[in-house]
């Protein structure tokens, strides 16, 4: 039985730090496992230009624990009025990695999100001629849509549609929740990827539904069926090289979620390698592993991975802190409601 699991240093490509008090609280608990990390840009204002990008990361690595122990890496926020041009200086600074779409109204801070697909077609050809990749949050918007059916729609009548009509463009499904969307990232040539995050590798709509609400497990997308998390389970234990971790950790506070309009996502960071390794573990897979959390990003994005390694430990249960502290209050951290048996070795 394998009690000891040595890997290389893992990224985290869909990433909320947000900014501030909070930003400050919780990037320790990622730059102490991840080297690298996706940063996402829907802050309020959001971050819109090259500019806005360097300011932002000049905040974080201020808050980094440790310099040069953690490189964010920044994405601009596609807006209707976003300028083609802004887009291709920030790719050829290397400061910028990608470009995340948000439909408008989809997810928290997207109302500054696309509505008309058309007004930012100048943008992503210009993106595909210089292989910047695109970062899609995969929901529809439109009312009469059930909120469990957004993710398979937006493939069909946003997505498939986006990619046609633009060859050579490299998309990131981001924290796909289906089979569908699966079977359609399966279908595809190379140019197209997905992240799966550490809490729908773990819960479904019962957990957050059955016995009452569980704000904690609100997130968006939504957690799907058991079947469509099966179905992710098998392609990140696959060794599918197209596929990658991002774990959409997205930090409230805890009276806004617990609240009557709870806000969605789900603070995953502290607890990411352990439920991961469970996972693996449970499947039987733990030799893919690494390509899950720190080969297949890089390799996407066309970047070298970590040559650190770190180590993770299997033993007795964990007992994570149910909390986090900030200056403005808690942040509850993602429980599985399961057992976790594999902790990460602090002396690598």
């Amino acid at each position: 039985m394998t009690t000891r699991l040595t890997l290389r240093r893992p990224d985290d490509w869909h990433l909320h730090l947000r900014d501030g008090a909070m930003l400050r609280a919780v990037l320790p608990e990622t730059s102490h496992h991840f080297a690298r990390a996706i940063i996402m840009p829907n802050l309020v204002p959001p971050v819109v230009t090259m500019a806005d990008a360097m300011a932002y990361r000049d905040r974080i690595l201020a808050a980094a624990p440790g310099v040069g122990l953690f490189e964010p890496l920044m994405t601009l926020y596609l807006t209707e009025d976003t300028d083609p041009a802004d887009v291709a200086a920030a790719h050829a600074s290397g400061l910028v990695k990608a470009v995340k779409l948000y439909p408008a109204g989809a997810t928290t801070n997207s109302a500054s999100g696309v509505q008309d697909f058309d007004k930012v077609r100048p943008v992503l050809e210009k993106m595909a001629e210089i292989g910047m990749p695109l970062c899609v949050h995969g929901e529809v918007t439109t009312p009469e849509v059930d909120i469990f059916d957004r993710e398979a729609v937006f493939i069909d009548t946003v997505l498939d549609p986006i990619r046609r009509a633009t060859p050579g463009l490299k998309v990131v499904m981001e924290h796909i929740t289906t089979a569908e969307a699966v079977d359609y990232l399966r279908a595809g040539d190379a140019g197209l990827g997905a992240t799966v995050t550490t809490h729908h590798l773990m819960i479904n709509r019962n957990h957050m539904l059955v016995g009452g609400i569980k704000p904690h497990y609100y997130c968006l997308p939504v957690v799907k069926r058991e079947r469509h998390r099966a179905a992710l389970v098998e392609l990140v234990t696959s060794g599918f090289e197209r596929v990658f971790l991002g774990t959409d950790s997205a930090p409230h506070l805890k009276g806004d979620k617990q609240s009557a309009c709870g806000c969605a996502g789900v603070f995953s960071a502290p607890v990411t390698l352990s439920c991961l390794a469970e996972v693996f573990d449970e499947a039987g897979k733990l030799e893919q592993l690494e390509a899950f959390t720190s080969l297949n990003g890089p390799a996407f994005y066309g970047i070298a991975p970590n040559e650190e390694q770190i180590t993770l430990i299997k033993g007795d249960p964990i007992s994570y802190p149910p909390e986090l502290a900030t200056e403005n209050g808690p942040v509850v951290v993602f429980d599985p409601g399961c057992p976790l048996h594999w902790r990460f070795d602090d002396a690598y």
